[in-house]
């Protein structure tokens, strides 16, 4: 967390930040600026412009400006933007629910008195000047039956490991991808290579799905799954106990009945 689904939100968000003249940043955290970005470079680069677009990849918010520079925000697991003191996410699932402004630690002041302001306790985010693009692959919201074939269901990796590798398909997180194989049926530790023609036709399908629900609910944690994601949990469609393991390097919980390798 945040994941695709959040950071869509976020960049909804960010939309109230545009066209506003930047009057001064405060970049003063070293450790949140990240692949080589100072705070002269922000400076330089922010103060006298304005935002002019705001787009999304994957889990990457990108600020276009007016003078050509972008500017990419990275929330990592327990940051939040903020515009003008609002939010639409005021909580976020494994971070503090305190909301304490001394975890502010980037903002952006507008001439019009208001501000842009990520609240990130962990301080795993970070702002990147001119973000290379290029690094992440097909976005989740936009990911095709071709993108999903060539680029994830490939090779012997775990299925679950694929999904979750930001360089070909960006946007999947923890969260969704265990939502999205419940969902499914299929066993998260199967080989990516493995999954049919069909049941990679119900995975994109199932995705899209996942996708709205999330949207519209409120974000990653309000899965049919996710309730159930603790030691001893059971599954909520066979009450089968939920099977606890490390997959893609990331706690994964799925059912043991209904989840089956693919053909």
């Amino acid at each position: 967390m945040p994941e695709g689904v959040e950071i869509e939100y976020y960049r909804r968000t960010s939309e109230a930040a545009l066209d506003r003249e930047i009057a001064s940043v405060e970049a003063d955290d070293a450790w949140f600026l990240k692949e080589g970005t100072t705070a002269e470079a922000v400076h330089d680069a922010l103060i006298g412009q304005a935002f002019s677009e705001a787009r999304r990849i994957g889990k990457l918010l990108i600020l276009d400006l007016s003078n050509g520079e972008r500017l990419g925000l990275r929330f990592g697991m327990t940051g939040r933007l903020i515009v003008d003191e609002s939010a639409s996410i005021e909580y976020l699932e494994y971070s503090s629910k305190k909301n304490d402004p001394k975890w502010d630690r980037f903002i952006v002041h507008f001439n019009d008195g208001g501000d842009l302001r990520i609240r990130d306790p962990r301080r795993l985010g970070g702002v990147i000047l001119g973000p290379d693009e290029s690094r992440l692959g097909a976005d989740v919201f936009t990911l095709s039956s071709e993108q999903l074939r060539d680029r994830v269901l490939i090779g012997h990796v775990a299925l679950k490991a694929r999904l979750l590798d930001q360089k070909r398909v960006a946007g999947i997180g923890n969260l969704i991808v265990d939502e999205l194989l419940w969902r499914t049926g299929l066993d998260p530790a199967q080989p990516a290579g493995k999954v049919t023609d069909a049941d990679a036709a119900r995975l994109l399908d199932t995705l899209d799905q996942v996708l709205t629900d999330f949207l519209r609910d409120g974000g990653s944690h309000t899965g049919q799954l996710h309730e159930s994601r603790i030691r001893g949990g059971q599954c909520p469609q066979d009450g089968q106990e939920l099977e606890r393991r490390t997959i893609g390097g990331r706690t994964t919980y799925s059912c043991p009945l209904h989840q089956q390798i693919s053909g």
